[in-house]
């Protein structure tokens, strides 16, 4: 029955591949541990026990809370989509008790050190050159992801507005705010992308050297490049350019849920994870500032 559910998810929610492949692996992981200690069965007739074996064997292999409390949420997620539309009435998901996970906190780059990375004379003058310079300042002035930056149309460059029009998940589309300089630098760009000797992909914003739409990895190439530079964090990738501009706007004073309407997030739960870092700034400048916080301890 998990098939159909994973069916659900792609053309009823719409979820991206990528989450409809967590679901899967989780619910064939547990349809797997089934089948080796309990004589197999569908995975929609497992009962509580059952589950909480299962659990107790995932923690004894070492798998993290977090990775726990996914695998058991997508299970309660079968559950709940089997109750509604199957006709499934009896839930032993119900009461389980997830492993409590500690909050992980987003991690980002300093002012100062982004200020290194976008120096202009790092880049080059070339196409490639300019083209990545504004891929780190679209990520660092705007908060967006990486799929979006990817899938970002020209003709949602508004250049009378000052806006961008970024298709979000679940196509949702919102409006970003941009200043004149990066208007500048896409203006900039543009010109270069014209001189290409082909052009494939026409209506994306952003193209390999070969006129084609730009892919994940590469982007990610692009970015770990220039903030290797700075930063000792173990991940350089796009998101934390993302996590970048969210903890930067709040410690300069900018308003939760306007954050919130940035980054595009559908909960204010989601974006109240950055006043921690913001909170941890305020406690530097306190002990740096105040008499009291000068004296040696």
């Amino acid at each position: 029955m998990h098939e159909k559910f994973l069916e659900y998810l792609a053309h009823e929610r719409r979820y991206s591949i990528h989450t409809i492949k967590s679901y899967q692996t989780d619910l064939i992981q547990l349809r797997d541990y089934l089948a080796e200690n309990y004589d197999g069965g569908d995975v929609i007739d497992v009962s509580f026990d059952q589950l909480r074996s299962w659990m107790v064997y995932l923690v004894e292999s070492g798998i993290s809370s977090r990775s726990i409390s996914r695998k058991i949420s997508s299970v309660k997620s079968l559950f709940k989509w089997a109750k509604r539309y199957e006709g499934v009435e009896v839930d032993p998901t119900r009461k389980l008790t997830l492993p409590k996970v500690a909050k992980r906190l987003p991690v980002y780059v300093e002012e100062e050190q982004m200020d290194y990375i976008l120096d202009a004379a790092k880049f080059p003058s070339d196409f490639e050159g300019i083209r990545d310079r504004l891929i780190v300042e679209m990520f660092y002035q705007t908060g967006i992801r990486c799929s979006e930056l990817i899938s970002l149309e020209t003709k949602k460059i508004d250049f009378h507005q000052n806006v961008i029009k970024v298709l979000g998940k679940r196509n949702k589309e919102r409006i970003i705010p941009v200043g004149d300089e990066i208007f500048d630098l896409i203006r900039e760009y543009q010109m270069r992308k014209d001189e290409l000797e082909h052009i494939e992909d026409t209506k994306y914003l952003f193209l390999t050297k070969k006129g084609v739409k730009m892919y994940p990895k590469l982007v990610y190439s692009i970015v770990n490049n220039y903030l290797r530079e700075v930063s000792t964090l173990r991940k350089k990738s796009p998101h934390v350019l993302r996590h970048t501009f969210a903890t930067h706007m709040l410690n300069r004073g900018a308003d939760l849920n306007a954050i919130k309407e940035l980054l595009g997030h559908t909960s204010l739960a989601a974006t109240q994870v950055y006043t921690h870092n913001s909170i941890d700034q305020l406690k530097d400048v306190h002990r740096n500032a105040h008499p009291s916080g000068r004296e040696e301890r």
